[in-house]
């Protein structure tokens, strides 16, 4: 995998609405209506990031709130993978 130039990177995020970047990651905070909401919503991203074998960072803050992070680590910044991953969420989180 090679790691995409920062504009490029600019380019792909255009087409994620939310997610931004942040450092040598894109990120995005969902929100839900309670803890429970946001747990599922993790429980849904696992299968889908051990299926692509490309796992992102995630946290839950605030009980209702789930923030993503992606990017790929062997290459030290991102690559299409995390922006792969990001559309993905992105469909289930609708």
């Amino acid at each position: 995998m090679v790691r995409l130039a920062r504009t490029e990177v600019k380019k792909r995020l255009k087409h994620l609405p939310g997610w931004r970047l942040a450092g040598k990651s894109i990120q995005k905070k969902f929100k839900f209506r309670n803890f429970v909401e946001a747990v599922k919503f993790v429980n849904k991203l696992v299968p889908i990031a051990e299926k692509m074998q490309h796992h992102p960072d995630v946290s839950i803050k605030n009980y209702n709130e789930v923030i993503v992070s992606s990017t790929t680590h062997d290459e030290k910044g991102l690559t299409v993978w995390d922006f792969q991953l990001a559309h993905k969420i992105d469909k289930f989180a609708q």
